[in-house]
């Protein structure tokens, strides 16, 4: 029993020695550390209201603002660190083979996010675009680090890896397209007045755009038909609904006018 108690004092005379020798620097770690997290939220901040300036692509502005706060707050790891007599050099090699490892491992995520910072840094596109790659297309909502997600009219949305975006072939409409509807009027129909009401109907949809100014032309000669086709620049979100507009009035006003749409027919001799 006299052994056990001797064993339990030095125990805790040697938990006491180590208390009294770390104990303050322990405290004082923790301190460093609570300043820098206060001290990198406020670089944090700092540098967002400086970038708001300078009117960068907002996943730009996250990320400059997440690496001055990731930043400044390791600077005051490493002098934690230094107050708890760690030795910085074996810990940095120890880092470095486990971040090999990760890279390794993470070689997918790593290529999105690359490939995610040339978008955002070249801008081959920008939010509210409308872009076509690998057959999908749609209006850019959101560019992100590690992906991109397009809007469809539906109200549905494609989220495309940034990976499989970076080095192919990209189409980007902006934030106009050009819409074309084709009619078919008959042969015999006067071509010029035809023309004259297809340009008034356009002129006269507001949503059809001014500028670029729409017109309409002889697109080709069917067989049962002369095919004129309507050209106006409409807004990504009016596309779709523009053409329901424009295909209804056209109906409209070339019944009222007595323009003739013929169905294909074919005629027969027989001899």
């Amino acid at each position: 029993m006299g052994d056990q108690l001797k064993v339990l004092d030095r125990v805790a005379d040697k938990g006491l020695d180590i208390a009294m020798h770390f104990g303050p620097k322990l405290l004082v770690a923790i301190l460093i550390l609570a300043a820098g997290f206060f001290v990198g939220a406020w670089a944090g901040r700092a540098t967002a209201r400086l970038l708001a300036r300078v009117h960068l692509e907002p996943p730009v502005s996250r990320l400059i603002e997440r690496a001055a706060r990731v930043f400044v707050f390791l600077l005051f790891v490493i002098v934690a660190l230094q107050n708890l007599g760690v030795e910085l050099l074996p810990l940095i090699a120890g880092l470095s083979v486990a971040g090999a490892g990760i890279a390794l491992a993470t070689q997918g995520v790593l290529g999105n996010v690359v490939a995610g910072l040339t978008i955002i840094f070249t801008r081959p596109f920008r939010i509210g675009d409308y872009i076509s790659i690998f057959k999908e297309e749609g209006e850019v909502l959101a560019i992100e680090l590690f992906s991109t997600t397009l809007g469809h009219a539906d109200l549905s949305r494609v989220v495309i890896p940034n990976r499989r975006i970076v080095g192919e072939v990209l189409h980007n409409y902006g934030r106009i397209r050009l819409l074309s509807v084709e009619v078919g009027i008959a042969y015999d129909t006067e071509i010029g007045a035809a023309l004259k009401l297809v340009g008034e109907i356009l002129a006269a949809n507001p949503r059809v755009l001014k500028d670029p100014a729409p017109g309409c032309k002889i697109a080709h000669l069917a067989d049962s038909s002369i095919v004129v086709v309507a050209l106006g620049w409409v807004r990504i979100p009016d596309y779709g609904a523009v053409a329901g507009e424009l295909n209804r009035a056209i109906v409209e006003s070339f019944r009222a006018r007595g323009i003739a749409i013929p169905f294909p027919q074919r005629e027969i001799r027989m001899l």
